[in-house]
């Protein structure tokens, strides 16, 4: 084991690729941009497998490890592994190293080579790179089956939902329908302010959109805010177990999730609150209701080829929503209850393996040794 720089493992190469520049390139050979696979083209930049850095904009430092004849768009940096360094090790330590501490540029982060090249990087022989990269992949694997679990966990749900109920939306069982407003003791905007996060556990907590999935809220990468500006935030209505939130403009549109527990917790922003009356309507069933596409499309009411698609809360209240019977709607509910137990074992199995992932990552790359 040696601590060598980043530059002495790897050499980079960039590429000249604008996604525009792809509209009429059609083949068999992947590109990538910084969210992932783009499309497939008629030709390929590398013919081995590498890694990429996503260099400018959002998501910088992001580390991919793709495929032998592919390629990536402008705002990714090729990687290529020189001579005795194994791709997939060379991958897991750029990952390691965090090269978004690199950035510069207030309005369009980057980061160059040029700077983290001089990334100091454990460096073991062969056979051990072969043998660490093993031990990584079987982690991950195992991480990336749990996903899927939850994944289908959810799907689950989804199919349940249609066999009992049909489409929200399109309502081919011809259930009754109100107005979301009417079924709904409040339905709410968010304050149209930045919140003032803290670090400090105040007790009182804000909701990011970014942490509001389908169906549930990722309470683990919750956010504090002073006492006097959740006071201040929750002045058209406080937020209680049972409320929907509903993220309703920006990159992450049209996710609704229950807000399953007694706690202090505002809105952030680009969100609405919606309570629903539990004798017409209940949140288990809105929430899954809501987070249908066909609800998304008809809420967005034919803008969403728009620059910033967003979605009114005036609409929201006057959305016409199925409502089957209250009976129904709590044998679904103990249908999700059920399922979320399931759902809490395997978050519990995820969360233990992606901590043992980042202490082997330490391990092997902290600088502690193997």
């Amino acid at each position: 084991m040696q601590k060598v720089k980043l530059g002495d493992i790897c050499t980079k190469q960039s590429s000249a690729y604008a996604q525009k520049d792809l509209n009429d390139l059609e083949g068999e050979y992947p590109i990538y941009g910084a969210s992932g696979f783009i499309k497939k083209i008629n030709i390929y930049h590398q013919d081995k497998d590498y890694v990429a850095v996503v260099k400018d904009g959002a998501g910088i430092g992001r580390t991919m490890y793709l495929p032998a004849k592919s390629s990536v768009i402008g705002t990714l940096q090729y990687l290529i592994p020189k001579e005795g360094i194994e791709p997939k090790y060379l991958y897991y330590a750029v990952k390691s190293s965090h090269l978004e501490k690199y950035y510069t540029g207030a309005t369009i982060p980057h980061i160059y080579f040029k700077d983290y090249q001089n990334e100091p990087i454990i460096l073991y022989g062969k056979d051990e790179q072969i043998h660490v990269v093993s031990i990584l992949e079987k982690v991950e694997k195992i991480i990336e089956i749990r996903k899927q679990e939850l994944k289908q966990l959810e799907e689950l749900i989804k199919s349940r939902f249609i066999e009992m109920f049909g489409d929200p939306v399109d309502n081919d069982r011809n259930w009754p329908t109100e107005k979301l407003d009417s079924v709904c003791s409040a339905i709410v905007d968010c304050p149209h302010s930045t919140p003032s996060y803290t670090v400090e556990n105040t007790g009182y907590m804000c909701i990011r959109t970014s942490i509001v999935k389908k169906n549930h809220i990722l309470w683990d990468e919750i956010e504090y805010i002073p006492e006097h500006e959740y006071h201040q935030r929750i002045l058209r209505k406080k937020p209680e177990k049972g409320d929907i939130i509903y993220t309703r403009e920006g990159a992450i549109l049209g996710i609704a999730a229950m807000i399953d527990r007694d706690c202090n917790v505002a809105l952030g922003q680009r969100s609405m609150l919606l309570s629903p009356n539990n004798s017409k309507c209940l949140p288990q069933f809105l929430s899954v209701a809501m987070n249908f596409d066909s609800f998304l499309r008809k809420a967005l009411g034919g803008i969403s080829g728009s620059a910033s698609p967003h979605i009114n809360v005036g609409d929201i209240k006057a959305f016409a929503i199925i409502l089957p019977p209250i009976a129904l709607q709590e044998q679904f509910a103990a249908f999700v209850a059920q399922t979320d137990k399931s759902k809490l074992i395997i978050q519990k199995s995820l969360d233990e393996l992606e901590t043992l992932n980042e202490a082997l990552m330490q391990k092997y790359f902290g600088g502690s040794g193997v």
